[in-house]
């Protein structure tokens, strides 16, 4: 065992304020793995609430384990050390359970490395009794566990709080049998979903022909928390090496109202909830005591109910507001206010669709008054500095579509620059622009990505059009890794021995074509809306709701002459 690794390990849990400590005689002891760095997984609520979830069980012991750093996982493949638990420093494949918790599918490529790191097979089927049960559960399983479902024994299909309890006691009430017959006994709970007890469609033509005779093959069920007030969520353990890591995180709703036809968080994690202000301002002055930077997290912050006289508590009790994005259509007089007292300088806004016609099509349901309208009063106060998230390669986008992107921008640049003659200093519009993703449970599902080369000449022609542009910044999310994303959204356990050989030789691409296996055309397909999709075997959204709103985006979206992407 490599007293590099060991001693580094000690010394990132000394920094941290809240670890618990080290149950001793636990009766089930669960190594919680996130498939990424420490600094990520330590900024993710997620992770961090199923962490404390599973130590408030009455015999449990959950440490966390990590994707090495580069220089520790040369050290850790150098010496031959077995991946070590963050608490204990001991050797994952000791504990009697190994979790996932994935919330992105491009963090599949990392499950292989940390079955090889830990001294474990990467397939279910090759593992036997003596070594850890294998589960999964976040939002990337939520969507589509297809691609990753052969190493796993188990995947939560859900929100942690309801299931995590009724699955321990199964655990526990059934730990002498083997491992197959567990699995049996598990997958009759609520949102537990065994691929080893599940034969995919393109594999089996029996569920060919229940579809055919008009039946639906079996289905697991995605569990919700139905009550967020009865478990608050927010930073319970604050590590500063983390995203974040300045800031106390509070949870303020889950899911989205606004059902915006590319986006999966707005379906996923239906029925829209949102916490009580009262159970939001009594967990936001507990954290004050120690961390005056509160950061509020949901997809839709602007929509919280009362957000304003919140941000306006958090202000008043001596802390200060950070936000992730704001809601072009529900910026909060009080909420910017308390923005500008809490020393912002940048503001982020998503009007994602470069021109009307195409923010109608995803159904964003803002106009190009009330953009101008937003960046016009973040500027009143100040914040000069604009963030824009925008969105390329979206169905049916033409060249024009990105030409009035491109006056849109101009247009917001007028503002901040009309704004500087008053205080004499300039303020900088960012454009982060991202390709559109297909992604699972939403109305774009069925919907191919641009080609690569087509994106390429995209984010070209917007360089062009603004890179001599005083005071704009273009950010561009690396194509290829969105391709890879794509391919990892909408694929199925075909996939698997691609992510095996792509963690071996460290390129994707290259282990692709040496599979044969054509990403472009994968991404780029139309799916058949009388296909069966890969993830459909999940209980989720009204398959018609999201055929209605596909037939709906695109009848919006009829443009005239050439479409170029």
């Amino acid at each position: 065992m490599s007293w590099k690794i060991t001693e580094r390990l000690r010394q990132t849990l000394a920094a941290e304020k809240g670890s618990l400590p080290t149950r001793r005689g636990a009766s089930l002891s669960i190594c919680l793995v996130y498939p990424n760095r420490y600094r990520t997984a330590m900024g993710n609520l997620g992770f961090q609430t199923v962490h404390g979830l599973l130590n408030e069980i009455p015999g449990v012991l959950c440490e966390r384990a990590f994707l090495p750093d580069a220089d520790d996982l040369q050290e850790y493949r150098r010496s031959g050390t077995s991946l070590l638990s963050l608490e204990s420093q001991r050797p994952v494949a000791d504990f009697d359970m190994l979790a996932f918790s994935v919330s992105f599918e491009s963090d599949y490529l990392n499950l292989p490395t940390i079955f090889s790191l830990a001294g474990l097979p990467p397939f279910a089927a090759d593992r036997n009794n003596s070594m850890p049960l294998v589960m999964a559960g976040g939002a990337a399983l939520f969507l589509n566990p297809e691609p990753a479902a052969d190493f796993l024994d188990l995947v939560v299909i859900g929100e942690a709080e309801p299931l995590l309890a009724p699955l321990v006691a199964a655990i526990l009430e059934n730990g002498g049998v083997g491992r197959s017959e567990l699995l049996r006994t598990l997958c009759t709970l609520p949102g537990m979903y065994v691929p080893s007890l599940y034969t995919p469609e393109y594999e089996d033509s029996r569920l060919a022909a229940v579809r055919a005779t008009g039946g639906a093959p079996p289905r697991v069920q995605r569990v919700w928390a139905a009550d967020l007030d009865s478990q608050p969520t927010g930073t319970r353990i604050h590590a500063p090496q983390a995203e974040f890591g300045d800031m106390h995180l509070v949870e303020l709703s889950r899911g989205c109202p606004r059902g915006c036809r590319f986006c999966a968080a707005g379906f996923i994690y239906l029925p829209y909830r949102g916490r009580s202000l009262q159970t939001i301002k009594r967990q936001v002055d507990v954290a004050l005591h120690e961390h005056r930077r509160i950061g509020l997290v949901a997809a839709a912050v602007g929509d919280f109910h009362g957000i304003g006289e919140l941000c306006t508590h958090i202000l008043a009790a001596g802390g200060q507001v950070s936000v992730s994005s704001l809601r072009i259509d529900g910026l909060d007089s009080e909420m910017i206010e308390v923005l500008a007292a809490s020393g912002h300088k940048t503001a982020t806004l998503a009007p994602e669709g470069g021109s009307q016609r195409l923010r109608d099509l995803i159904r964003k349901g803002i106009t190009e008054d009330q953009i101008l309208d937003a960046c016009e009063r973040l500027i009143a106060r100040d914040i000069l500095n604009l963030k824009l998230y925008f969105i390329i390669g979206l169905p049916t986008e033409t060249d024009g579509d990105l030409a009035e992107l491109v006056a849109l921008v101009e247009k917001i640049r007028l503002r901040v620059v009309e704004r500087a003659k008053q205080n004499r200093r300039l303020g900088e519009i960012t454009l982060s622009v991202n390709p559109f993703i297909p992604k699972p449970w939403t109305p774009f599902q069925w919907c191919g990505m641009a080609p690569l080369k087509e994106l390429e000449r995209k984010v070209a022609r917007l360089r062009k059009a603004l890179g001599k542009v005083p005071n704009v910044k273009l950010q561009v999310e690396g194509l290829k890794e969105a391709l890879l994303q794509a391919l990892l959204s909408r694929g199925d356990r075909r996939l698997a021995p691609l992510l095996v050989a792509a963690a071996e030789s460290g390129n994707w691409r290259r282990a692709a074509k040496e599979l044969g296996v054509d990403v472009e055309a994968l991404t780029g397909r139309t799916i058949p809306l009388d296909e069966f999709l890969p993830w459909e075997f999940i209980e989720g959204e009204n398959r018609e709701h999201l055929v209605r709103e596909y037939v709906a985006g695109l009848a919006s979206a009829v443009v005239t002459g050439d479409v170029s992407g």
